[in-house]
C-alpha cells in the first residue's frame, strides 16, 4: 500500500457563543476556545486546511474540469449543461459547479485564517509553529491564486470574522488580490523547510505537505502572471540553478507525472494527495461540506475525463491539440510520446491499439479522448480503483517542466531570448524532439513567444493551465489570436468580452451587499 498523508482534521470552524440565549452549537464539536491549545491541535488545524483541496469544488473535480474546459485543448461533451456552458463561455451566475469552486476556496481561506490567528498563541516548538504558519500561508495564497485567475475579483479576507459586519466583506480589486497572493507565497517561502524528511516534530517525514520549493514555484508563477518578469526569473533560478533548491528534475518517463505508481517524484513541486478507502479508510465520499472522520480522499477527475464506456467522457480533446502533437516528429521519426500519455487515440504505427488492460480500441478509428489523469495505460480494466468508482491518482499542481518553460518565458520577456533555448530544450529532450536551436535558430522575441506557447500547449495539456495562459497573454483581445483560438475550438465563437472569467455566484451576490459582480456576471 502506498503511503498517503491523512488530511482529515476534526476542527470547529465557526465562532464560539458566549451569550445566555439558546445555544445552537453542535454538542459533538469543540468550541474554538477549547480547541486551539496543543501542538497536536495546531497540526489538525493545518490538516483541515489541506482537506479543502479534496472536495468537489476544488481538485477532486470542478477546479480542473472548469479550467480545462475553457481551454482550446478541451471541449465540452457532457449532458450536464453547466459543463457545456462553462466550456463555451456562456455559464450563468446561478451555476452550481461554479458556486462549489468559490465555496471551496473560501472554506480553505477561512481555515488558513484560523491557523494564522490561533497558532501563534499555542505553547509549542517554534520550528513546528513556523512550519504550520508557513503551510497556512501557502494554502491561503493558493486559494486566492485560484480566485483571482478564475473570478478576477473577490473579497479579500485575512482575519477570522469577529462580528456580523465582517461576514460581508467588500470586493477587492485584481491588483489587491495579486498582492495578497504574492505576500502569502513569500511568507510561506520564508517559513517552510526544503523537505519534511528531517524536521523534528509531529510532521516529521510526512509526504504531501507544502515545502519551500512549492512556495518558490508559485511565487515565481505569480510574478509571471503579473508580468513582473525579472522577479519571476529570480524565483525560477532558485529552483533551476540553486544552490539550495535545485533538487528537482524531469522524470525519465513523462507518464510518471499522471499515474498512481510514481507520485511525489523528482519532478513534482506540489501535488494534492488522493487515496482510496482501501488505502486510508473512509465510507463517505468527499464531495463537499465539513469533513468528518468517515470521509474518503478520492478524486473524480478520472471518471469525469475517461472515454465512453469507462467514465463520463464529459470533455473531449480538440482536434487542434491532437494535430499539434503531430506537427513535429521525434529525432527517430516517431510520434511525440506525450500524445499517447495526454490523449487516447488509435495509432497503429506507435503500437497504440488498445486501452486500459489491453482491451482492443473500442471506438471509431478517428475518435480521440483524454487519457491524462485516468487509469488508461496503467494496467487497469476499468476506471474504478479499489472499492469505489473513484480514483487515487494525485493531482499535480506544479511540475518542474512547467518551471523550466516559465523560466524560458521570463528570460524571453527580459530580452534574453537566446538563453531561453536551453530550458525549452530540456523539456523537448524528454520528448525526443530535435534541437530547437538547430531547427529554429535566432528567433525574435515574438517568434519565441509563439514557440513557448506551442511548447506549453504540448507539455501541459489537460492540466488546468491553458486558459490562464490564454488570458494572461491577452489573446482573447487580439483579433488575430482570437481567430486562431476559434479555429482551434468552436467554443471560442461564443466568447464575449469579460466571459473568460467565471461569474461571481448569484447566491453570494444575494447575501453580501458589499460584493460586486465581475465582468462575467
Amino acid at each position: 500500500m502506498k503511503f498517503k498523508y491523512l488530511y482529515i482534521g476534526i476542527i470547529l470552524l465557526g465562532l464560539s457563543s458566549c451569550d445566555d440565549e439558546l445555544n445552537l452549537e453542535n454538542p459533538n464539536s469543540q468550541t474554538t476556545d477549547a480547541f486551539w491549545l496543543t501542538p497536536e491541535q495546531a497540526i489538525e488545524g493545518v490538516n483541515a486546511t489541506y482537506n479543502s483541496l479534496l472536495i468537489d469544488g476544488y481538485y477532486m473535480r470542478m477546479t480542473p474540469a472548469l479550467t480545462d474546459g475553457r481551454g482550446d485543448d478541451f471541449t465540452g461533451d457532457s449532458p450536464w449543461l453547466d459543463l457545456i456552458q462553462v466550456a463555451n463561455f456562456t455559464i450563468l451566475p446561478t451555476s452550481g459547479p461554479v458556486n462549489w469552486m468559490w465555496t471551496a476556496y473560501y472554506q480553505q481561506i477561512f481555515r488558513a485564517n484560523q491557523v494564522l490567528t490561533r497558532v501563534p498563541d499555542i505553547d509549542m516548538d517554534e520550528g513546528l509553529r513556523q512550519r504550520s504558519l508557513g503551510q497556512a500561508h501557502f494554502l491561503r495564497g493558493l486559494a486566492y491564486f485560484n480566485l483571482v485567475t478564475n473570478f478576477q475579483t473577490a473579497p479579500l479576507v485575512t482575519t477570522v470574522p469577529e462580528n456580523e459586519e465582517e461576514y460581508y466583506p467588500a470586493s477587492a480589486s485584481e491588483e489587491e488580490l495579486w498582492a495578497q497572493v504574492i505576500s502569502d507565497f513569500k511568507m510561506a517561502q520564508s517559513m517552510l523547510p526544503i523537505t519534511f524528511a528531517n524536521v523534528s516534530g509531529l510532521d516529521q517525514g510526512q509526504i504531501g505537505r507544502a515545502t519551500k520549493g512549492a512556495a518558490t514555484g508559485f511565487l515565481g508563477k505569480s510574478y509571471l502572471y503579473t508580468e513582473q518578469w525579472g522577479l519571476a526569473a529570480t524565483e525560477f533560478e532558485k529552483l533551476i540553478l540553486g544552490p539550495e533548491l535545485n533538487i528537482y528534475s524531469l522524470t525519465d518517463n513523462y507518464q510518471d507525472n499522471f499515474g498512481p505508481f510514481t507520485e511525489n517524484n523528482s519532478e513534482s513541486l506540489f501535488e494534492v494527495q488522493f487515496a482510496t478507502p482501501d488505502q486510508v479508510g473512509g465510507t463517505v465520499k468527499n464531495y463537499g461540506g465539513e469533513p468528518t472522520s468517515a470521509w474518503m480522499q478520492v478524486s473524480s477527475i478520472g471518471h469525469t475525463y475517461a472515454m465512453d464506456g469507462y467514465g463520463y467522457s464529459d470533455f473531449l480533446p480538440t482536434r487542434w491539440i491532437y494535430n499539434e502533437y503531430k506537427e513535429e516528429e521525434t529525432v527517430d521519426g516517431g510520434i511525440d510520446p506525450r500524445l499517447l500519455v495526454s490523449l487516447a487515440s488509435l495509432e497503429p504505427e506507435a503500437n497504440s491499439t488498445t486501452v486500459y488492460d489491453s482491451i482492443p480500441w473500442p471506438h471509431a478509428e478517428d475518435a480521440i479522448y483524454p487519457r491524462k489523469y485516468t487509469h488508461d495505460g496503467f494496467g487497469f480494466a476499468t476506471e474504478s480503483q479499489g472499492s469505489v468508482e473513484l480514483s487515487d491518482i494525485n493531482y499535480r499542481l506544479m511540475r518542474y517542466a512547467d518551471v523550466l518553460l516559465m523560466y524560458a518565458e521570463a528570460l524571453n520577456e527580459t530580452g534574453r531570448t537566446q538563453d531561453s533555448y536551453d530550458y525549452i530544450q530540456e523539456v523537448r529532450d524528454r520528448a525526443n524532439l530535435p534541437d530547437l536551436a538547430v531547427t529554429k535558430p535566432g528567433m525574435s522575441q515574438q517568434e519565441m513567444r509563439d514557440q513557448i506557447a506551442h511548447e506549453r500547449a504540448l507539455e501541459l495539456a489537460i492540466e488546468g493551465i491553458r486558459i490562464h495562459d490564454i488570458i494572461r497573454w491577452g489573446w482573447l483581445y487580439d483579433s488575430a489570436k482570437l481567430s486562431e483560438l476559434q479555429s482551434h475550438d468552436v467554443d471560442f465563437n461564443s466568447w464575449t468580452a469579460g466571459k473568460e472569467y467565471l461569474p461571481i455566484p448569484q447566491t453570494e451576490l444575494d447575501v453580501n451587499p458589499n460584493l460586486l459582480p465581475n465582468s462575467a456576471n
